[in-house]
């Protein structure tokens, strides 16, 4: 069975941003789309008898998300193939649950209920953390939504090398026809000695080049199998977190990959991806990266 893009919806407006953007997402890529809304009202509300009349107030509102939100997939692409269903549990639990099998996971970037300055919502975050399957957090400008940039940044860390998010960020390109922004961030080692130019000179020009030098290893076996995207290679001193931010405002996707340690229950999203998460210009999609040795990855 073909592995579906999923959307989870509430009945927000940033759902329905959300969603907007996943049914263009499965177009793109050929995928199903499935719409799910995580509804608790059984266990406010109590199981409906089979003599009752009318239908709890729970159960008609987390029908009418679902199925308005299928009836707006259905009418921005009439000959998209979609499922939907409305699942009795917490949100958080119920898109985890439904990312074990997608293919990529969709959630808005603030749900109803949500503090208005929170950045994130808890549900956004709980789930790029530890969803088994790429999740893409949609926020951003009209541009952004609309892919009018036509570019996917694409950060790359120490573990990328033919990394999950490598290959997902070049299927991303090469389903847009866009241009693909590899930036690969690196900083002057803290042991040097700041007050001696030649050897700080030095030094810097050393860590500059082996972050070229892993940029080129991390790109190599993606790159040739995707030899129609256009790439642009970045090599920059900065923080990756302040770096990737600035950058997402000229981009239509911002591709991070999320590293798992054993031991922890979820994903571990690290500065660079929780920052992003909170203040990028475009959606954002975290990818699990697979098991290394003492690790298990992130993409």
């Amino acid at each position: 069975m073909e592995s579906s893009l999923v959307v989870g919806v509430d009945g927000s407006d940033a759902s329905l941003t959300a969603l907007d953007w996943a049914v263009d997402e499965a177009v793109r890529h050929g995928l199903p789309l499935r719409v799910v809304h995580a509804s608790l009202w059984e266990r406010y509300e109590g199981v409906v008898p089979t003599w009752a009349t009318e239908r709890p107030s729970g159960q008609i509102l987390a029908e009418n998300i679902v199925g308005t939100a299928a009836e707006r997939a259905r009418r921005r692409a009439p000959d998209l193939p979609l499922t939907s269903a409305v699942l009795a549990e917490d949100a958080s639990t119920a898109l985890l649950r439904e990312g074990q099998e997608g293919a990529v996971l969709v959630v808005g970037s603030r749900g109803r209920g949500e503090f208005a300055d929170l950045l994130l919502g808890s549900v956004g975050l709980v789930v790029a953390a530890r969803a088994r399957c790429p999740v893409v957090v949609v926020r951003g400008d009209r541009h952004a939504l609309e892919a009018r940039h036509e570019r996917v940044l694409l950060g790359v860390g120490e573990h990328d090398v033919d990394s999950p998010a490598v290959r997902f960020a070049f299927r991303e390109a090469a389903a847009r026809d866009a241009e693909l922004d590899v930036v690969r961030t690196w900083r002057r080692p803290s042991h040097e000695p700041v007050d001696h130019p030649l050897l700080s000179g030095d030094g810097r020009v050393h860590v500059a080049e082996r972050s070229s030098e892993l940029l080129d290893k991390a790109l190599e076996a993606a790159a040739s199998e995707h030899p129609r995207v256009r790439l642009r290679r970045t090599t920059v001193e900065g923080p990756a977190h302040r770096v990737l931010t600035e950058r997402s405002a000229a981009a239509d996707l911002l591709v991070l990959g999320a590293r798992r340690r054993d031991g922890l229950v979820g994903l571990e999203l690290g500065r660079v991806a929780h920052r992003a998460l909170h203040h990028a210009t475009c959606p954002v999609a975290v990818v699990p990266q697979r098991r290394l040795e003492g690790t298990e990855g992130e993409q």
